[in-house]
C-alpha cells in the first residue's frame, strides 16, 4: 500500500529555516490529489499544518505557520515541499505527508490517508 513519507526533520535553532520532502513510496500520486502536511507535538493533537492540490498548486495554510511556511510541488516528480522559515520552539513536532481521500474536503487528519512514519522536527531556543 502506499506511504506519503516525509524527510528532512533536525535538530535546529529559533530563527532557521528548514525544508521537508514528502514522496510517494509504493505507488504513485495522481494529479489530482491533494496533499497536506500534518504535525504532532507529544500529548497533542496532529495539527494541520499546510495543503497544496497538485493539478494547479492552489494551497491552503494552517494559522499557526501562515506567513512562515511554503508548501510547493514538483509536478514530474509529485515531491511536495515544504519550507519552513523563522522556526520557533513551539513548531518542534513529527511532520508527517499523507493524501486527502476522495470525496473528503477538510483539512482535518481524518480526511487523509496514506500516512508515513513522520520526519522530526526539533527547534532548539
Amino acid at each position: 500500500q502506499m506511504q506519503l513519507v516525509a524527510n528532512g526533520g533536525r535538530l535546529v535553532q529559533a530563527g532557521d529555516s528548514l525544508r521537508l520532502s514528502c514522496a510517494a513510496s509504493g505507488g504513485t500520486l495522481r494529479f489530482y490529489e491533494v496533499v497536506g502536511w500534518f504535525r504532532q507535538a507529544p500529548g497533542k493533537e496532529r495539527e494541520f499544518v499546510a495543503r497544496i492540490e497538485l493539478n494547479d498548486g492552489s494551497t491552503v495554510y494552517g494559522e499557526s505557520v501562515k506567513g512562515r511556511f511554503t508548501i510547493s510541488r514538483d509536478s514530474p516528480q509529485n515531491t511536495v515541499y515544504l519550507q519552513m522559515s523563522s522556526l520557533k520552539p513551539e513548531d518542534s513536532a513529527v511532520y508527517y505527508c499523507a493524501r486527502r481521500l476522495n470525496g473528503h474536503y477538510e483539512n482535518v487528519a481524518r480526511d487523509f490517508a496514506n500516512w508515513g512514519p513522520g520526519t522530526q522536527v526539533t527547534v532548539s531556543s
